[in-house]
């Protein structure tokens, strides 16, 4: 493969098909969800969104015949690269992109393969995670939805909470237990099936920062055929870990695509302004700034050799396991110094007469950038997981 060919095609493609403003960082209302219901807020949104549908970019890693372009890894790595430098927006969000497709790859028939991943490429269906429940969060495998076997189907009854956007998704994917007797990672299974069976009700929650995406989903004798367990029936818990991976990997990215468009930095250049010197003037925050500055570099390399390890057949998935914790934890130390930077700018909620759009959005992702160090793994729980399996260490993990 002459890879660097490669990369001038895409690079060609891309400034030929992606629109100028589709090369800005889209605010979370710009979003193009993939779905039943799907809504674009422009026609450049759309047009960029049908041109890589066309392509198999929304998934490039996939194969062809699942409705991806068949990329292998450094391709995919170049696509990527490429995408990042022209600032394109990602076609479509959709958790079917970042979690469940991977897993109904790795661990679906063919029958799932060719009846779930093509839609999900496409941007017909909307996926939603059932996970957390009001009694099991951080010990996840404490979970108590109860499927129970009835001729081919499951009946499945119990609830989920925190469970992002089940109020508009169309399928979901949720650990239920079929074997109560079991110990308690044994007698798991992994479901798919359509929101819109009956008996499944989403009621959305409010949250700090006004925002009503998480849902408590209940589950009231819904009924679903057996045939959606992806993997082995009682042994879900090896899929949920694995899609406990794809997460992490996709929230210690957090920001790549969305997010603040200032950096502290700049934030310090026009709240603070300059010494005699030059430089930015408050001497304390200087420091801080350098010090986010060289984490947010040591990231990147880091992240940027593991992605050449793995191209190159030398990766470990230990390695993986910092970027969700390192880069929530980042991302929450950028936002505090963000609001320490802007001083009493940063105390604004929904005042537009005192406070720009700019801040009031600064001040809404301080409070969001906290919750995503809980999401995917509390940010202990994930330090649990580094010592146990990455470092060797006693844990309380098993």
């Amino acid at each position: 493969m002459d890879y660097k060919a490669f990369r001038q095609d895409i690079r060609a493609w891309l400034e030929a098909n992606c629109p100028a403003s589709m090369r800005t960082p889209a605010k979370q209302e710009e979003q193009v969800w993939g779905g039943r219901n799907i809504k674009f807020p422009s026609p450049d949104a759309k047009l960029w969104f049908e041109r890589c549908v066309e392509k198999g970019y929304c998934v490039p890693d996939w194969p062809v015949e699942y409705g991806g372009a068949g990329f292998d890894t450094e391709q995919t790595r170049i696509f990527k690269s490429e995408m990042r430098k022209l600032g394109c927006r990602a076609p479509q969000v959709n958790l079917g992109i970042w979690m469940s497709g991977p897993a109904i790859l790795e661990f679906g028939t063919e029958e799932q393969k060719r009846e779930h991943l093509p839609k999900i490429a496409r941007g017909e269906i909307r996926w939603c995670q059932g996970y957390s429940e009001p009694g099991a969060g951080s010990d996840l495998a404490g979970l108590q939805t109860r499927a129970v076997a009835d001729g081919d189907d499951f009946i499945i009854n119990g609830s989920k909470i925190w469970t992002s956007y089940a109020d508009e998704s169309d399928w979901i994917y949720c650990l239920v237990r079929t074997d109560p007797d079991a110990p308690k990672r044994d007698g798991i299974t992994f479901l798919l099936f359509d929101m819109a069976s009956a008996g499944v009700e989403a009621k959305p929650i409010e949250l700090i920062t006004g925002e009503r995406h998480f849902c408590q989903t209940f589950f009231d004798n819904v009924r679903v055929p057996q045939k959606n367990a992806l993997g082995v029936i009682n042994q879900g818990w090896t899929v949920a870990k694995r899609v406990l991976e794809f997460e992490r990997n996709m929230m210690s990215d957090l920001g790549s695509e969305t997010g603040s468009n200032v950096e502290p930095r700049e934030a310090a250049l026009h709240y603070i302004g300059k010494d005699n010197n030059g430089a930015i003037s408050d001497v304390i925050l200087r420091d801080a700034i350098a010090r986010h500055e060289i984490q947010k570099r040591a990231f990147d390399v880091t992240q940027q050799r593991m992605i050449d390890e793995f191209t190159n057949g030398a990766g470990n998935m230990n390695t993986a396991l910092i970027f969700k914790y390192c880069g929530t934890e980042e991302e929450k130390r950028k936002f505090e110094l963000l609001l320490k930077i802007m001083g009493e700018q940063g105390l604004g909620w929904r005042d537009h007469q005192h406070f720009t759009e700019s801040e009031l959005n600064t001040t809404i992702e301080w409070m969001g950038a906290k919750t995503h160090t809980i999401a995917g793994g509390t940010s202990e729980i994930q330090l649990n997981i580094i010592a146990k399996r990455a470092l060797g260490l006693p844990g309380v993990l098993s």
